[in-house]
């Protein structure tokens, strides 16, 4: 209710002040009139006189009490909480102040200018810029107050006060550059001419700067309109042009490029540099921060002097400090400052070089990687110890040392960023300091992270793994081969459930890629034999290649998922890298003696193509959008690669029509990558892949993806076998033939089995594979066989429901198979799961009553009867009596399963009832729940 009050008062005064004569605007008026005459040379006496009056008349008038407690009430309201009523507040502010002598106005304006201490909180300062913006607006702040008023304004654009692990102030700034807006239209030239002065770098500091971006478009449009009102502003058009409403719209374009641009002009790089020392590089977010160092790097060139003794001095002691955001910010950019004075060739004095090279021993000395904010500190050692290599300083062996001991440490740590920041600086550090000089610790370091690739410790494992792939061949050349087959070890599923680790190993795919690029490129900087070289290029064939495709399939699965899918998507990249490592030496070799003479052998052959092609194009139609769009981009570009050119792909022209060379191509799309991809299933050397990796899309949980995979199959199936034959066998026939390649190849993994098994029944309730002549049978007789593995001790629902179902449709087929499969029924209807015994008995009752020649008329009768009046979810001994039942009408007696009943417990004679009732089972009750 005190808002709304307040909101009333200062409408109800609005209207009392809104018919009156303004005071101070009679007086604003002479005093430029005054100013006018001044300058063409009338009478200062009588103008003196005359304002002298004016100004009497105005002291002497007498305020009403009520206009003081108004305004001391408007006063209160640019304090308020709620920003409607701060702008209501200066609403106020200004109408009243017009209609007031000079001598109040500036009463009033002291006031407000009073709302601006340190005491005060952020909705003040708020308050207070929205007054003065208003006043400034409507030409009640006379220029003679500008020297008192633009120094707050100053401080407003540059608020910011943290609190807690963020800060508060954005509308504090936005507000000031509305205030700086205000001015530009309230004043000539001559007024704003040294204002304008003193607040343009400040304005553009806020538009290049500022972490808001409507803080920035806020201080850009106050500085547009200055320039475009007052005008002759030095290179003012150029930066209007520069920092415009699109440009600041990204913050890293607003420091990179927007902020170098304008800092080439006079007057601006030093403030610059001042608001991003003491500003940004302590900020309280770590991302600003990084940023910030970056944007001090690039104001290097326009004066490397200043920035490598006055810059640098400020920054080294700061490295040290307490505060956790002001040293990671400084020791960011103390690194990316020398790295640019060494891009501009400038020299470091020997003292500032000492000081530099010692910057990681005094952090580690502080401790300070200790205790909160250890890991970001470590991260910017990384970086630092990363230009300190690229720029080349001067280092004592001991600071060697040092560093190589810290970024040993980095890489064991288990943070990703920290061991990928420490990867990047142990690259340009041992290309720097170890093979440049020799040095004694280069010959170990490779022995040192071979060790740690079996280490327990999985952090060190994926460190050592990433550190190998970047160490240079120099260091390489003795021990490749230990290097690559250790590597290729280190790819592979560990034995030891305990011990394994997803990230180990794509660290590991990723660290034999570049192991593998690093030793080819070696040919081009040493002198290797023919002998060692070609032997490289062998490993890279024979064991490279191998791991990669067994790394293709790692479906590993935790709590986070199938974080197998991590080292499947580095072996896609890295298959592709090794194939043009591969095929860029068949190429080299075709017009050379060595080929001609059978001395150099052909290392990419027609096999490796197709397991690639097929291996790739698999995972082109699993379940997962982002691998498919990963594989169909790689397969995308490995054909249509022209240096080197990759051959012996079969079907290529096919492949190319499939994968056309667009960039703007929508992989992840179910319904656009599955009707390609699925065309190659006609041929049989990419059938094999594409069908296992699309049952797993069919048979999912996932009803969109089903919905899509499903479709696209059946209208592939559909399709005259006449188009594009290439096969003499159709496409049912070969379909049912991967189908059994599929059960055969992935027996009694649950992964692949139980999705194969739930597309085997929708294709069969699609008629699919029962119109197939001859081959019927011989698929038939191969799901069967394959049920009687799979079914048999499994406690999987999904997996017994599909079977269930398969095993109905196969009894129903016009062939003898259809009598074990009626049999294989029969069995089930003793499982010890209730459930299962029922679905069992649905089936039985469907077969029968659709395949009456199977038994006798009087037979089928009577096992109809069995079936449905038999309580198949009771008691199990009650069903086993009725099975037996079941079994004398149908003289399967003799054709029971050799090894028992499909899912029955051998040990359930020895067992009481009450034991294998499996409606007391809680683990029954679960399982029949789906988890």
């Amino acid at each position: 209710m005190g808002q709304f009050r307040l909101l009333g008062v200062i409408e109800a005064v609005a209207a009392i002040f809104k018919g009156k004569t303004s005071t101070l605007g009679r007086n604003a008026i002479l005093y430029g009139a005054n100013k006018s005459n001044q300058n063409i040379g009338i009478d200062e006496d009588a103008s003196n006189l005359e304002v002298g009056a004016i100004s009497m008349q105005g002291d002497d008038m007498d305020v009403p009490e009520v206009i003081e407690e108004i305004i001391e009430m408007l006063l209160s309201g640019l304090r308020d909480s709620d920003t409607v009523v701060r702008w209501s507040a200066a609403k106020g502010i200004g109408r009243i102040t017009s209609r007031l002598t000079f001598v109040l106005a500036d009463e009033v304006l002291s006031s407000v200018l009073d709302l601006f201490s340190t005491g005060e909180g952020d909705g003040s300062w708020h308050g207070g810029c929205l007054a003065l913006a208003e006043l400034a607006r409507r030409g009640l702040l006379l220029p003679t107050s500008l020297p008192k008023v633009v120094p707050v304004v100053i401080k407003a654009l540059h608020y910011d006060v943290r609190r807690g692990p963020h800060s508060i102030g954005s509308h504090v700034r936005d507000a000031a550059a509305y205030v700086c807006w205000a001015f530009g239209r309230a004043y000539n030239y001559s007024d704003m001419k040294y204002v304008l002065k003193q607040l343009a770098p400040h304005l553009l500091v806020v538009a290049c700067y500022d972490r808001e971006v409507n803080c920035r478009r806020a201080a850009a449009a106050a500085f547009q309109e200055n320039v475009g009102r007052q005008g002759n502003y030095p290179h003012g058009i150029d930066i209007v042009n520069t920092a415009d409403y699109f440009s600041l719209s990204s913050r890293v374009n607003s420091y990179i490029e927007v902020g170098v641009s304008i800092a080439q002009y006079e007057g601006f790089l030093y403030p610059f540099v001042d608001d991003l020392m003491h500003s940004k590089i302590c900020h309280w977010e770590k991302g600003l921060r990084e940023l910030a160092a970056e944007a001090l790097a690039a104001l290097v060139k326009y004066d490397p002097a200043y920035f490598g003794n006055f810059v640098l001095d400020r920054l080294i002691p700061c490295t040290l400090s307490t505060d956790l955001c002001m040293r990671h910010g400084a020791t960011l950019a103390a690194g990316e400052v020398v790295l640019a004075l060494h891009r501009f060739d400038y020299v470091l004095p020997d003292e500032m070089q000492k000081r530099v090279a010692g910057l990681v021993l005094a952090i580690e000395k502080a401790r300070l990687y200790r205790g909160k904010g250890g890991e970001i500190m470590r991260t910017a050692v990384s970086r630092f110890t990363e230009c300190l290599s690229l720029a080349a300083i001067c280092l004592s062996d001991e600071i060697k040392r040092g560093l190589l001991d810290t970024l040993s440490e980095n890489l064991r740590h288990p943070n990703s960023q920290i061991q990928k920041a420490a990867v990047e600086a142990l690259k340009h550090f041992v290309a720097s300091y170890l093979v440049s000089t020799d040095a004694g610790n280069a010959s170990d370091i490779v022995l040192k992270y071979l060790d740690q690739l079996a280490d327990l410790n999985v952090a060190a494992r994926r460190g050592a793994a990433l550190a190998l792939g970047v160490l240079p061949y120099k260091l390489l050349e003795k021990r490749w081969r230990d290097v690559l087959l250790k590597l290729c070890n280190s790819c592979l599923i560990e034995e030891n459930p305990e011990v394994r680790d997803a990230e180990a190993r794509v660290n590991a795919v990723k660290g034999l890629t570049l192991v593998c690029e690093t030793l080819t490129r070696a040919g081009e900087h040493f002198k290797l034999t023919g002998e060692d070289e070609i032997l490289i290029f062998h490993t890279i064939k024979n064991d490279v290649m191998t791991t990669l495709f067994k790394a293709l399939d790692d479906y590993s699965v935790d709590n986070r998922g199938d974080v197998g899918s991590w080292v499947r998507e580095a072996a896609m990249d890295g298959l592709e890298r090794c194939t043009y490592i591969l095929c860029s030496v068949d190429h080299a070799t075709l017009t050379t003696e060595n080929f001609e003479n059978n001395k150099w052998p052909q290392f990419f052959n027609d096999n490796i193509a197709i397991t690639m092609v097929g291996g790739i194009a698999k995972q082109a139609v699993e379940k997962m959008d982002k691998l498919r769009e990963v594989a169909a981009k790689v397969l995308q570009r490995i054909l249509f690669n022209e240096k080197p050119y990759v051959p012996f792909i079969p079907y290529r022209e096919i492949l190319e029509k499939i994968l056309k060379q667009e960039s703007d191509v929508k992989w992840a799309v179910p319904t656009f990558s599955y009707p390609r991809f699925v065309q190659l299933l006609k041929f049989s050397c990419y059938s094999k892949f594409v069908m296992s990796g699309l049952v797993i899309s069919v048979g999912g949980l996932q009803d969109s993806l089903r919905k899509a995979s499903l479709s696209a199959l059946l209208d592939y199936l559909r399709t005259s076998d006449s188009e594009d034959q290439v096969n003499e066998d159709s496409k049912e026939i070969m379909l049912s033939k991967d189908i059994l390649w599929i059960l055969e190849q992935y027996r009694k993994c649950d992964r692949v089995i139980i999705p194969t098994l739930k597309t085997i029944e929708i294709l069969l309730s699609k008629t699919i594979f029962l119109n197939m002549q001859a081959h019927t049978p011989v698929f038939c007789s191969g799901i069967l066989d394959s049920l009687l593995v799979e079914l048999r001790g499994t406690r999987d629902f999904s997996k017994l429901y599909s079977g269930i179902s398969i095993l109905g449709y196969i009894a129903s087929v016009k062939d003898d198979v259809n009598i074990n499969a009626l049999s294989h029924l029969l069995s089930l209807l003793g499982h010890r799961y209730p459930k299962i015994r029922k679905a069992c008995a649905e089936q039985v009752y469907l077969v029968l009553l659709q395949n009456e020649n199977l038994l006798g008329q009087d037979n089928v009768e009577k096992a109809l009867e069995i079936v449905s009046e038999t309580c198949w979810e009771g008691d199990l001994e009650v069903a086993k009596h009725h099975r037996s039942q079941l079994l004398d009408l149908t003289g399967f007696e003799g054709k029971q399963l050799k090894n028992g009943s499909a899912g029955s417990n051998p040990a359930g004679s020895r067992k009481s009832s009450n034991a294998l009732d499996e409606n007391a089972s809680y683990s029954s009750l679960v399982g029949s729940t789906g988890f």
